[in-house]
């Protein structure tokens, strides 16, 4: 006999993250557990996060790496979701959760094969509803390449392929890295 499933309320879910070893990724009253990253992934949020950290000391803007919850809902069904970026900029000025973000400005993913078409469907049309969302990154590390996604306007965004020999400019924390920066040490 099968058992049924019953959706967690958002209550239910944060208060048995707080409790949980591993993080979970909730989308509309389902659960999901995250999965270790390996080594490439780890140099790679590193080597964006202290990029990033160090450029905005002072700014009254914030990065974040991996164990902060950006929540928004979903655009098509109305339901609440909780994503954890790899990294995620915010310039909220106060926050009401320690542990929750709700405006940000920047979000990178770092691609890993379990994750990547989430990463490209999923949550690439989830976070475009973020109002306060500028850029959306995609790091691949299997190979040298990343993806911007830039807002345009309210309902328009671009996108931008990045190789080897180019620079990560992103608008949104007036910053620029060349992508060999990146991608130092991991190939």
């Amino acid at each position: 006999m099968r058992s049924p499933i019953y959706p967690l309320s958002v209550s239910e879910y944060l208060e048995a993250e707080l409790k949980s070893e591993i993080r979970h990724e909730y989308v509309g009253g389902e659960v999901f557990a995250m999965a270790g990253a390996s080594r490439k992934h780890n140099l790679l949020s590193l080597a964006l996060a202290s990029r990033l950290r160090s450029h905005l000391r002072g700014s009254g803007c914030d990065a974040f790496m991996s164990d902060m919850k950006v929540k928004l809902k979903s655009e098509i069904k109305k339901k609440s979701i909780f994503y954890y970026p790899d990294v995620v900029v915010s310039c909220e000025l106060s926050t009401q959760d320690q542990f929750i973000l709700n405006s940000p400005c920047l979000i990178i993913e770092v691609l890993s094969p379990s994750t990547e078409v989430i990463d490209k469907r999923e949550k690439l049309q989830n976070y475009q509803n973020i109002p306060s969302l500028q850029e959306y990154v995609l790091v691949s590390q299997d190979r040298i390449c990343i993806e911007i996604y830039r807002r345009i306007d309210e309902e328009n965004w671009t996108r931008e392929t990045l190789g080897r020999e180019d620079k990560l400019q992103l608008d949104s924390v007036n910053l620029i890295l060349p992508v060999t920066d990146i991608y130092e040490d991991v190939f």
